[in-house]
């Protein structure tokens, strides 16, 4: 498929966007996914060229925090192993089941990603209140905390809106309430479920690379400054952008079909 320069500066835009909110809040492919359909690719190529192209942001939104995550590595290790692993299995059941399945699906997920956004600010004032104060988790993960970042995981490897939101929850009623310590941790195993879901879909050949391309420079940029300003920039006008064009991309979707 053929993009036009200017459609390829427009993806360029949304990448560098859509990695810092990956970095802060976790639901880039919200942004860059409807417009990839809008340009004419197929749901099932729109995803795997999302995946690729955001897959750079995810590790650079992660570097920041490794002050954080190194001294964890024993307990974040087999976390991150599952993490990769159930990101495979997402992905190819995209690959294995129909088409009309990923396409039915989507907007069910895109709205249930939109909810997810939306009530974050409440679920973790709820959290950090349950156990404020907290210490920092150690030791080796609980059956529980791995088998719902093992779903989690393959979410992300499926379709992978809102998988940020989704792995904090995760990680704030499983692991450490702290949203700030636990968005590194977030980062780490959306990155490792995106490389595997991208290794999938380059491997049977579900990406547009002059796309994908276009978004991996860009959403490394903004996945950087992401994990840099996930302290200081003002996450409410990303959400508040995510969800007005969750929206948008659900009430296309669903005129379409």
């Amino acid at each position: 498929m053929t993009l036009t320069p200017g459609q390829l500066v427009l993806l360029a835009g949304v990448g560098v966007l859509a990695g810092i909110i990956n970095g802060i809040v976790g639901s880039g492919t919200l942004l860059v996914f409807p417009i990839l359909v809008a340009m004419g690719l197929p749901p099932v190529f729109a995803n795997g060229t999302n995946s690729i192209g955001l897959w750079p942001g995810s590790f650079a939104a992660t570097w920041p925090s490794r002050g954080e995550l190194l001294p964890r590595r024993r307990r974040l290790r087999p976390l991150a192993i599952l993490a990769f692993l159930f990101g495979l299995l997402g992905a190819l059941l995209v690959i294995v089941l129909p088409p009309a399945v990923f396409s039915a699906v989507v907007p069910w997920l895109i709205g249930g990603a939109v909810v997810l956004v939306a009530v974050q600010p409440w679920l973790v004032k709820r959290l950090a209140a349950r156990d404020a104060g907290r210490e920092t988790p150690e030791g080796p993960p609980r059956p529980r905390l791995l088998a719902a970042v093992a779903g989690a995981a393959t979410y992300s490897g499926y379709f992978g809106a809102a998988q940020g939101v989704v792995l904090l929850a995760v990680l704030g009623i499983l692991d450490d309430t702290d949203p700030r310590r636990a968005n590194g941790v977030k980062n780490l195993l959306a990155a490792m479920a995106n490389t595997a879901s991208s290794l999938v879909f380059i491997a049977t050949g579900r990406v547009v690379w002059p796309a994908a391309l276009a978004l991996m420079a860009a959403s490394a940029l903004g996945g950087y400054i992401g994990g840099h300003g996930a302290r200081r920039l003002p996450v409410t006008v990303f959400r508040v952008l995510i969800v007005a064009v969750g929206l948008f991309a659900l009430v296309s979707l669903i005129v379409r079909h």
